[in-house]
C-alpha cells in the first residue's frame, strides 16, 4: 500500500477539479434543462394590456414577447387566425389594424393596444356573412380552407386599398398570401366580384 504522504500537489489538484465537476452536474436531465433554459433565455414579463378585438375591449395580461398572433388564439380563443409558417411568409394570419392588413405572427401584441384589431370572426355582422366572405363561397375561392380567413382578410383590403383595377394588380397585391392547393382563381373572381358591387 501507498504512503499517502507520497501523493504529489498535482495529483491533489486533479482529484478536487474532478470532485468539483461531479458535484456539479444536476441530479436530473430536466434540473440540466432548466439551469441551461433560466442561463440562456431571458425572464419571462408579465403585461397588463387592453386591447381592442373584434370592437370588444379584452383586459388580458400576457408574455411581452407575445405576438398578437399568439395571444388572439391562445389568450381570446379566437382560432380563426391561422399559424401557417410563423416568419410572416404565408399571410395565414392576415388580420386588420385600424382597417389595414398585418401580419400577426410578426407583431408583437403589446404594440396594439390603442388600435383595433379586426380578425376573421369580426367580419361578419352576426348571421350576416361579409360580401368576400359570400363570394369566396359563390367562386370556390377555398379548397382545403387553411388559408382562407387570411386570403380573406387579404381581400377585403385589396379591395378598400382599390388595388382591383386588372387581374395583374390583383395578383400583385394579393402575393403576400399563399395558398398551396392553387385555389387562386376562385380568389381572384371572388375579389373581382365584390370590386364590381
Amino acid at each position: 500500500m501507498s504512503d499517502p504522504t507520497n501523493y504529489s500537489r498535482r495529483f491533489f489538484l486533479k482529484s478536487t477539479a474532478i470532485a468539483a465537476v461531479f458535484a456539479a452536474i444536476p441530479t436530473s436531465v430536466k434540473a440540466f434543462y432548466n439551469d441551461v433554459k433560466d442561463f440562456i433565455l431571458p425572464k419571462k414579463s408579465v403585461l397588463p394590456i387592453k386591447i381592442s378585438v373584434n370592437k370588444k375591449m379584452h383586459d388580458i395580461k400576457i408574455d411581452s414577447r407575445s405576438t398578437l398572433l399568439d395571444v388572439l388564439r391562445e389568450n381570446l380563443d379566437l382560432t380563426g387566425t391561422k399559424k401557417g409558417c410563423d416568419h410572416g411568409q404565408c399571410g395565414a394570419c392576415t388580420v386588420h389594424l385600424d382597417g389595414e392588413r398585418a401580419l400577426s405572427c410578426l407583431t408583437l401584441a403589446a404594440m396594439v393596444p390603442g388600435k383595433e384589431v379586426t380578425t376573421i370572426e369580426g367580419l361578419s355582422a352576426g348571421n350576416q356573412l361579409h360580401p368576400m366572405q359570400e363570394a369566396f363561397i359563390e367562386c370556390d375561392g377555398f379548397q382545403c380552407g387553411y388559408c382562407t380567413p387570411g386570403q380573406i382578410m387579404s381581400a377585403v383590403a385589396c379591395v378598400r386599398e382599390g388595388h382591383t383595377n386588372s387581374v395583374e394588380e390583383i395578383k400583385e397585391f394579393m402575393s403576400g398570401n399563399l395558398c398551396r392547393c392553387g385555389a387562386y382563381n376562385g380568389i381572384v373572381e371572388s375579389i373581382q366580384k365584390v370590386a364590381a358591387l
